[in-house]
């Protein structure tokens, strides 16, 4: 799906601001749940992080953290991990994110957000552009094939937040979707996670890289890797591992 497709669109809504107070010294009405998405070169609170690169992401009990890689150039260009609600039979719900270069000054959350309801608009779903936790968000139903050959549609909410000089982008998927209670665990990740920009140049927009837990490479053999564990990486779109 091109969810930067150039398209006209408007928020639905007033600009809604979130304010939280300064935690350590860092900057404050950024983010909800967590405080953050962090920069890593501010102060931030401490705890158990998987480093994936551009992205460090809070290790939670029970995640399933999925490595999305491009087959054909071995990129990783997205991690997602999934949780269960709790109790037997929980419905599980998934959180995808990406991180992507940014102006110095301004940031690229706005233009996104038009772009992406476009997209999904032109391909036949439907998007509102409501306040959430983060400020302005997506909620979209994208069009899918059901097992009957009939167009159905699946919720998906779309956050983001601008760093400096970077954007964190999210995708949630499931019950989390459309259910505020389940979504509370994947917010507080999200408003958990440092970026890590790094001093080189790039172009806005440009895909932060990402590497697989461990910093092994797609295709190269494993080696013990120290917790939280994760199985060997193979060849392939996803890599998967449960906590």
């Amino acid at each position: 799906m091109g969810l930067f497709s150039r398209g006209p669109r408007k928020g639905a809504a007033d600009e809604v601001e979130t304010e939280v107070e300064a935690r350590d010294g860092a900057p404050a009405g950024r983010g909800t749940p967590g405080g953050g998405p962090w920069d890593a070169d501010e102060p931030h609170p401490q705890g158990p992080r998987v480093d994936l690169g551009a992205i460090r992401l809070p290790a939670v009990q029970g995640m399933e953290l999925r490595m999305e890689v491009d087959k054909a150039t071995e990129v990783v260009s997205a991690a997602a991990l999934t949780l269960k609600a709790p109790g037997e039979g929980g419905v599980a719900s998934s959180l995808q994110v990406q991180a992507f270069a940014a102006p110095r000054t301004d940031g690229i959350w706005d233009e996104i957000r038009e772009e992406i309801a476009a997209s999904i608009t032109q391909q036949g779903g439907t998007v509102d552009d409501l306040p959430g936790p983060f400020g302005r968000e997506l909620l979209a139903r994208l069009p899918v094939r059901t097992p009957e050959g009939r167009t159905g549609h699946r919720p998906a909410r779309f956050i983001g937040t601008d760093g400096p000089r970077w954007f964190l982008r999210g995708v949630i998927t499931g019950a989390a979707a459309v259910d505020p209670q389940a979504a509370v665990p994947l917010e507080r990740v999200f408003g958990t996670i440092v970026v890590v920009r790094g001093q080189d140049p790039r172009a806005p927009r440009d895909l932060l890289a990402l590497h697989l837990p461990g910093g092994a490479s797609p295709s190269a053999p494993a080696a013990a890797p120290a917790t939280p564990r994760f199985a060997p990486p193979q060849r392939g779109p996803e890599i998967t591992e449960t906590r």
